[in-house]
This record gives C-alpha cells, structure tokens and sequence, in this order.
C-alpha cells in the first residue's frame, strides 16, 4: 500500500469525499478484496491468526497482518492475545465488526441469488 502524503491533493479529496459521502466512509473502512473476507470469516467467531490464513489461502502474510492491524485502528477488530508462552492470540469482532454482520450477510445472499457456487 502506498503512502500518501498528507497535504496531496489526492488526500484532500479523499478527506472531503469521506466527510460527505457515507458509501466512502464505510468503504474507507471495509473496503478492498480481503477486508470483508476477513470480516466474514470473523462472523462465526474468534479466529487464531493461523485459522484465517488456512481459511483464506489466497492471502498474503503481508497482507493479512496489515489488514488485521488496519481494522483494529479502525476498532472492527479486537486482537486478544494471552501473555503464555508460545503466545496465543485471537482476532475476534469488535462491537463496530459485529455491526457489519447484516451488510456482509446481505453480500452473500446477493452471491447466492447470482448462482454462486461454494
């Protein structure tokens, strides 16, 4: 992901399109390819770091680790870890994550409406 500088033009349009624009915001939040596939698979309950990435193959560990530290600023995620030794550290939602459960059931109900097959 690249930084973006925060005086850019590009910045400024972003803030000013968040600030007015609901859809923006929320995808300012939930937005991209894996968030809402984390997200959903957060939905059945709290998930070991290991349990996500067999869950979703496709991801990278960069990626995944960024996403997850990305939603826990945005306080969707709460990271829960147990000061034990090896650490154990679960990713679960937040009440804000929990929130989102009716907008990702109603993406996979329009999925399955569209002959998706699992």
């Amino acid at each position: 992901m690249t930084a973006i500088k925060e005086n850019s033009t590009l910045n400024t349009n972003r803030q000013n399109n968040m600030a007015t624009c609901p859809v923006s915001y929320v995808m300012s939040k939930i937005g991209g390819h894996w968030k809402p596939v984390i997200l959903y698979h957060l939905m059945s309950g709290p998930k070991r770091y290991s349990e996500l990435k067999k869950l979703i193959p496709a991801i990278t560990e960069k990626m995944l680790i960024q996403h997850l530290k990305q939603m826990q600023q945005d306080v969707l995620v709460i990271r829960k870890a147990e000061n034990i030794v090896p650490p154990f550290v679960t990713y679960s939602l937040s009440f804000e994550g929990e929130e989102l459960k009716p907008i990702l059931d109603a993406m996979v109900e329009w999925a399955f409406a569209r002959d998706f097959k699992a």
